[in-house]
């Protein structure tokens, strides 16, 4: 078993067909296959689309006990002009997520760049209102990075609560000078943030936007490879979640950090593989 958390934001990209997944393998065993090599996954879907009660009892079906489904409140809840007129639909989101039980952890909450510290006691009063037993919060707007007192402010509601702030750090990608379409997409849509590394409970969470070449990501790595290693030594359990400009590569790239972790932290297990038999085993086996 692991000591920390490493995954990708999906499980059902169609490019890992036929790499990180065989290219006949059916899409009810996409999620199946995925878990039996990470044991998180960013709850991209969440955000844009509330899944219907049945996929709910599919994934439950198919998710280990101790995985970690981090799904995003929708946009329509953390994108609205006042949280606290969200919180009934937020926790009938909650509900809606019950089959998971422990697996959602922690629940997301991804704010706007408009979300301006004029705001924080809004923050507070949804926090403390949601029943939400592990919650992580993603702010944009450019003055809770500026390490002034509205950060400090910041920092004082999530970490008296036990509420992480996620750290997305996009520095390779920006680094990136193609100019293919993903590269481009990826890079207008994507915040460009100073980092600011936070573990405000045994959680810490961390974003890692990659660039389109695996080699070119290693100096962007190499920190986050040790603060991870320093994070698990004192006890902690890092997420840490991989991305890549358009995530076809994000496996390898989820992969690749591993190995450097391993490299730090001697003793740490390889990625578990594929069950004998099993129908992802094939490919999987390639990374």
């Amino acid at each position: 078993m692991l000591p920390y958390y490493l995954g990708c934001p999906s499980w059902n990209e169609p490019a890992w067909r036929g790499s990180f997944y065989p290219a006949g393998l059916a899409a009810h065993e996409l999620l199946g296959a995925y878990c039996q090599r990470f044991n998180t996954v960013e709850g991209n879907t969440t955000f844009y689309a509330r899944p219907a009660a049945q996929t709910l009892q599919r994934w439950a079906e198919q998710m280990p006990a101790d995985f970690h489904f981090c799904a995003k409140l929708p946009r329509d809840i953390s994108h609205a002009e006042d949280l606290r007129e969200q919180l009934p639909a937020a926790q009938a989101f909650l509900d809606l997520l019950s089959p998971l039980g422990a697996r959602i952890t922690p629940l997301w909450l991804q704010l706007p760049a408009r979300f301006s510290p004029a705001r924080l006691g809004e923050l507070a009063a949804f926090i403390d209102a949601l029943a939400a037993p592990a919650l992580a919060v993603e702010v944009r707007h450019l003055a809770f990075f500026a390490r002034g007192e509205e950060e400090r402010a910041l920092n004082r509601l999530l970490h008296a609560r036990g509420v992480e702030r996620i750290c997305l750090d996009s520095r390779a990608l920006f680094r990136a000078t193609d100019r293919s379409p993903a590269v481009l997409h990826a890079q207008a849509r994507k915040p460009r943030l100073p980092l600011r590394p936070a573990a405000f409970s045994a959680t810490p969470q961390v974003r890692f936007i990659g660039h389109p070449q695996q080699e070119a990501n290693a100096p962007f790595l190499a920190p986050w490879v040790e603060k991870t290693a320093q994070w698990i030594e004192v006890g902690l359990q890092p997420h840490i979640f991989l991305h890549t400009p358009d995530n076809q590569r994000a496996p390898q790239l989820a992969q690749y950090f591993h190995e450097l972790l391993m490299a730090r932290l001697p003793g740490l297990p390889a990625l578990p593989e594929p069950a004998p038999g099993s129908s992802a085993a094939t490919q999987l086996d390639l990374l």
